[in-house]
C-alpha cells in the first residue's frame, strides 16, 4: 500500500515522501496516528501545494540534528558499574544507561537513537554512535569504570 507521510517517521523517510508500506501497519499505524494519508490523486495535488511548507519543515529538522550532533560529538559519558572480583560485570551496560547519562548532561536524546549493537559487558572505553538525522551519526565516548 502506497501512502504520503505527512511527518519524518525514522524507519520510513521524511515528510513528504511516498512510501510503499504493508497494508496492515498503515491501517493500523500510520493512518490512525495521522503520521501519513493515502496515495490518492486528491492527497497528491495537496502534498504539491504544499511542498514549500515541507521543505521548509525539511530543512529545520536538519538544521536541529545538526546542531545536535555538534553537541554531541566528543561527549563522554563515564557510567559506573557493579563488577566482580574478576573484573566482570554484573549485568550489563544498556542504550538506556547511556541516554540517562546524557540526560545528566542536558543533552536529550531516545533511547533508539543509540545505535549499540549489544550491550556492553567489559570494562573499558567505547565509542557508540548515535543517529540524530538520517545521515548524521556524531559519536559518543562511553566509558566503563567499576563502582
Amino acid at each position: 500500500m502506497k501512502v504520503i507521510l505527512k511527518e519524518t517517521v525514522e524507519s520510513l523517510g521524511v515528510i513528504g515522501t511516498i512510501v510503499n508500506v504493508a497494508e496492515g501497519y498503515a491501517r493500523n499505524y500510520l493512518l490512525p496516528q495521522k503520521k501519513a494519508v493515502l496515495n490518492t490523486q486528491h492527497n497528491l495535488q495537496l502534498l504539491e501545494r504544499e511542498k514549500a511548507k515541507i521543505e521548509i519543515l525539511i530543512a529545520k529538522e536538519k538544521g536541529l540534528a545538526e546542531e545536535t550532533a555538534k553537541k554531541l560529538n566528543g561527549v563522554v559519558c563515564k557510567i559506573t558499574a557493579k563488577v566482580s572480583e574478576e573484573n566482570r560485570l554484573y549485568g550489563s551496560v544498556t542504550a538506556r544507561e547511556i541516554v540517562d547519562c546524557l540526560a545528566a548532561q542536558n543533552l536529550i536524546v531516545e533511547k533508539n537513537m543509540v545505535l549499540l549493537v549489544e550491550p556492553i559487558k567489559t570494562l573499558g572505553t567505547f565509542t557508540v554512535p548515535v543517529r540524530v538525522y538520517k545521515g548524521i551519526k556524531p559519536e559518543i565516548t562511553v566509558e566503563v569504570v567499576p563502582e
